[in-house]
């Protein structure tokens, strides 16, 4: 198999539904930004999605990404954790990424302000909001949303700047629209761009298409990306 057309492929189809989904909902394709999630990928096809264009990378887990960011530390590429940190972690979150999308709490977030100041960093972040409700996900309750920004804008050497959130998976599209409107409204609740929160981070393979209808400037897109690689 011909990993990189495949990837380059792949990739040009998700582009595709980008566009047309911006299209859909009268927005500038420019405005959202493809996070290629390569977690579950080897070191060829992460390559591959780089030389097709993707400049952002996501991982969940920092153990797991810092083999995976030393063998691309000679690609132009931005760093992405999109998983939940743990407090133990927070070094090695400041040492290796660019951005957080899932900042759920204050105590983790004073530990990842005290990390990034040793690293000489000031980190993007975005709060992770469980707008769904599951008891299986991180992140907050839409209605302590307000005080966890509080808590991260008087840190600093965090910034945030946007929400993060997960939809149900395998649900009606309505249900999965809901949860992406929810986060837009309470992104202008919290005073949106004009109080720095620039970026929604919501939408994955399955989703991604409403998500950007509804807003979403960052969509984390792995298995869509290596469609038919073994």
């Amino acid at each position: 198999m011909d990993v990189p057309a495949r990837v380059r492929s792949n990739v040009e189809a998700v582009r595709e539904r980008i566009r047309a989904a911006c299209l859909r909902a009268g927005r500038d394709p420019r405005a959202v930004t493809l996070v290629g999630v390569t977690k579950a990928v080897g070191e060829e096809a992460a390559r591959s999605l780089v030389a097709a264009g993707v400049r952002d990378l996501g991982e969940n887990r920092v153990q797991a990404a810092a083999s995976r960011v030393e063998a691309l530390a000679d690609l132009p590429v931005r760093w992405h954790l999109i998983g939940h940190l743990q407090r133990n972690k927070a070094a090695g979150a400041a040492r290796l990424f660019h951005c957080f999308h899932a900042l759920d709490g204050d105590r983790v977030a004073e530990t990842l302000d005290a990390a990034a100041a040793r690293a000489g960093r000031r980190i993007p972040v975005l709060l992770e909001v469980n707008v769904s409700g599951e008891p299986s996900k991180h992140g907050v309750a839409p209605s302590v949303a307000s005080s966890l920004l509080e808590a991260a804008r008087r840190l600093t050497y965090l910034e945030a700047v946007g929400l993060m959130t997960m939809a149900p998976r395998w649900q009606d599209p309505g249900e999965v629209r809901a949860v992406f409107r929810g986060l837009a409204a309470l992104a202008r609740d919290l005073g949106g761009e004009a109080a720095g929160l620039r970026h929604l981070s919501m939408g994955m393979s399955e989703d991604f298409e409403v998500a950007v209808e509804e807003g979403a400037t960052m969509v984390r897109i792995g298995t869509a990306l290596f469609e038919g690689l073994d």
